[in-house]
Parts: structure tokens; sequence; C-alpha cells
């Protein structure tokens, strides 16, 4: 079969089977997370083309390339036509991905919006398996001044000590702070002493005209905002 196949043009393929051309022809954001794969793996089993294959190996995470980079080479290997070489060019590709997010995170830019807090913050925290709590120093224009870990826990909570993080804010100069933790579960929304701890923070921050702008929950997918859902006030 594969004899076969090298006989003919890679113009003549299915376009199914010829990721690798339509990459060239109209660029990288033409192809689908599942054409992207099976460039990496390269050809598929007996049943399958490269991009079924890929097809199937996404489906089996919901298509969610987040859940898809938490799967090791034992996992991948498990579907047929993926080997070990096969298995860790997907490993790969998305460890280089994250780490070129999390370069991209450590950048400081301006806050505009809930969003670009997560966008900051979701390579730094999402895929942990266990609660970090960060905040956002930022300056009278809003620009990242620095962001810093001030507290790291379990699998449900973490505990911060307010006058800490305020001393911070003062010694930065920092006129405002975007508080940001993770949920390892999944859920995004606050629990009750994550409202209660926002509502403290809001407190002692006015005494020192400090504006607390946000609170952010960050889950591998989505994001909760306090801001957005107005739950900023005493």
């Amino acid at each position: 079969m594969d004899n076969y196949k090298k006989t003919f043009s890679i113009r003549q393929w299915n376009e199914d089977d010829r990721p690798r051309e339509k990459l060239m022809l109209k660029g990288k954001i033409a192809l689908s997370d599942a054409e992207l794969i099976a460039i990496l793996i390269g050809s598929g089993n007996r049943e399958e083309t490269a991009v079924d294959l890929a097809k199937r190996i996404l489906n089996s995470v919901d298509n969610n390339l987040n859940q898809l980079a938490k799967l090791n080479v034992e996992n991948l290997c498990e579907f047929k036509g993926i080997g070990e070489a096969k298995a860790i060019s997907i490993i790969t590709a998305l460890e280089i991905g994250k780490r070129r997010r999390l370069e991209q995170a450590l950048i400081n830019p301006k806050i505009t919006s809930s969003k670009s807090v997560f966008n900051v913050m979701q390579p730094i925290i999402a895929e942990l398996d266990h609660e970090e709590f960060w905040v956002l120093f930022l300056n009278n224009s809003n620009i990242i001044i620095n962001k810093q870990q001030v507290s790291k826990g379990g699998i449900t909570n973490t505990l911060v000590d307010v006058r800490v993080v305020l001393k911070k804010a003062i010694e930065l100069s920092a006129v405002g702070i975007v508080l940001c933790h993770n949920h390892p579960s999944g859920k995004h929304n606050p629990s009750d002493s994550d409202k209660k701890l926002t509502k403290k923070f809001v407190a002692a921050s006015n005494l020192l005209d400090i504006q607390v702008l946000d609170h952010i929950i960050v889950t591998q997918d989505t994001y909760y905002s306090f801001a957005d859902n107005s739950l900023m006030r005493l």
C-alpha cells in the first residue's frame, strides 16, 4: 500500500492525506489541529490515514489540546499506528507550544480586561495539580510591573496573607493589583472563601489607596472574573 501511494504525486492524494501541501499553499493557520498532528506523526496505519488517526487521538481528549498535553508516551502508544517515536514527537511539539506561551506570559503587558489577565496567567497556573495564588502589581497605566506567587496550597485551597501582598504593593509603588488563583478541579466558580478573601483585600487596599481591579480564577480552558460579575464591591 505504501509503495502504491509513492507512485503518485502528492497533488493526486486526497486532501486529508496531504496536510503538508496544504500548509505550504495556504499557510499554517489553515490547518486544523488534526492536520497539524498528522504532520507530526507522518503516517497512519493500515485502516486510517494520518489525519484520521490524529482525529481519533484528539477525540479521545474531547478535542482539547490541553488535555492531549497531559498524555504520556504510554498513553499515546495505545493508539494503533503510534509508536514511541511518534508519541515523543507529539509530546515535544505540545511542550514547545506551552513554553512559547509561558515566555509570552513573562512579558509584562498592559492589563485591559479580564481576558488579558487570563492570557497572562493561564500558561503559568492553569495546568497545575495544586492551587497557587498570584498577584499582578500594576502601575498607573495598568502595565504589570511585577507578578508574584504569594501562596501555594493543596488541591482545594491556599492561604494568603493580605498584609504581605499590600506590603509588596507599597514597595513597588503599585497603584493597582489583580488577584489570581487556579482551581485544579476545573470548576471556575468562586467559593465562599474566595469571596471573603476578595472583600478582605478590597477593604484593606482602600485604606492604602491601592485599587484591587479584579480577582481571576483560572482553569485550563476558561476563567471567572469577579469584576465582570460585579463582585468587587464591599
